[in-house]
């Protein structure tokens, strides 16, 4: 049995949490593979809305097991304030939430480390979310992080010590003012590190390639998107794990052929939160109208995302790098009522035309060509089936499949699970 891969392939905020959970009842497992509490997976169902950070989007299904994998970077006080809201739905998350040992855990002072880095670089920032993601992933490939596995040993809060006075050199270094009380960050710390322990800690790696073994059926939950990727995204301006299909085999210790379908999420047009190019960006009403229809705002930090037309040169890069054998679109109920819809199909980079996503994509070199098309009026959040939506919409996704040449499986027409159109 292979195991399935679910990612973004936008900026990340593609509507990944509602999928999975929308497909969470055919799976056995649903795996996290990489990224931190900088990922927010927004679910909505039976008129509620819940967002999750760290715990993958299939615990509120009773059958399906839930394992936060080796790849990623726990923050112990944010985990608590997800357990304790699963706590108030009485979800029975401690049958069926495991931990692996080899996930790296996010200290109070990484994420000082992490706003002491971004306030130096000034108008140079990256767009930095604040959570301590970049210097834990520093801390894991400089070989001196802790990681969940310590938790279990008797001089763990030793190693803490340690590594925290190793920080806060480092927070010297840089500099810059920073007003914080360590010692209540840590109290919190050290309340997370107690309910994190509620748990059960795995070797996930065993654990899954078991299952594997034993016909279970493994979906691979990514957070942020492939264009946020450490080594193929917009970099600088990207995460710090590997956010693309290859971050599920390092995250959670699957082997390449072991991977069966991938699947791709997109916005029916593309966000992206924080800074960075974004070639395809809009600042007139039709941008503004995309945001303020879409709800466009961070669910992990409220930021507000810049919005824009459907990016297919990024799109084909980010189905290239990743192998994605099925599409999902998102969203595509906040197009309804434009009367003439973009897509860009091809980039003139410093004065020549091209049709893939090059090395730097600023806005002095890059600048989107674009294909239009005629929009549709009717409201889409109603609809159950591919056969009812518009002429146009339908027109607009056979393009986007014969460009991209994987076919488009999903439409989501809103944001509660059961407005979902299989195809």
């Amino acid at each position: 049995m292979a195991v399935n891969l679910l990612l973004g392939l936008q900026w990340g905020d593609e509507g990944k949490g509602k999928i999975v959970d929308v497909l969470t009842k055919e799976y056995d497992i649903i795996a996290r593979f990489q990224g931190g509490p900088n990922a927010g997976h927004t679910l909505i169902f039976d008129g509620q809305k819940h967002v999750l950070h760290t715990i993958p989007s299939g615990i509120f299904h009773p059958t399906a097991m839930n394992v936060v994998g080796n790849g990623v970077v726990i923050d112990p006080i944010i985990f608590k304030k997800e357990l304790d809201n699963l706590d108030k739905l009485s979800v029975d998350y401690k049958s069926k939430l495991l931990i692996s040992r080899k996930a790296h855990l996010i200290l109070p002072t990484h994420k000082l480390l992490d706003a002491a880095s971004e306030t130096s670089k000034g108008k140079a920032k990256i767009g930095s979310t604040l959570k301590g993601i970049g210097p834990t992933y520093m801390d894991k490939t400089g070989r001196n992080g802790m990681r969940v596995g310590d938790l279990e040993l008797a001089d763990w809060k030793e190693r803490y010590d340690s590594l925290v006075e190793k920080h806060i050199k480092m927070i010297e270094f840089f500099d810059v003012q920073l007003d914080y009380n360590l010692e209540e960050l840590e109290e919190d710390f050290l309340a997370g590190v107690e309910k994190l322990r509620e748990l059960r800690f795995i070797d996930s790696e065993e654990y899954l390639n078991n299952a594997v073994k034993n016909d279970k059926k493994i979906l691979a939950e990514g957070a942020q998107g492939s264009l946020l990727d450490i080594d193929f995204g917009t970099y600088p301006f990207v995460t710090s794990s590997n956010t693309t299909a290859a971050g599920a085999c390092t995250g959670l210790g699957i082997a390449p052929n072991k991977i069966g379908d991938v699947l791709g999420i997109f916005k029916a047009y593309t966000t992206r939160v924080g800074s960075g190019p974004f070639p395809t960006e809009l600042f007139d009403a039709d941008g503004e109208r995309m945001a303020k229809v879409g709800h466009e705002f961070g669910a992990t930090t409220g930021r507000p995302r810049r919005c824009g037309w459907l990016d297919l040169v990024a799109l084909k890069y980010a189905v290239q790098v990743n192998g994605v054998t099925e599409l999902m679109m998102m969203k595509a109920d906040v197009l309804s009522g434009f009367e003439t819809i973009k897509v860009c199909t091809s980039y003139n980079y410093k004065g020549e035309q091209i049709t893939h996503f090059p090395y730097n994509v600023e806005e002095q070199n890059v600048t989107p060509i674009y294909s239009e098309f005629a929009g549709w009026a009717e409201d889409l959040t109603e609809m159950t089936s591919d056969e009812t939506l518009p002429k146009n919409l339908k027109d607009y996704i056979a393009f986007i499949e014969e460009e991209v040449g994987v076919p488009i499986k999903i439409v989501s027409v809103g944001p509660d699970r059961n407005q979902t159109i299989m195809r």
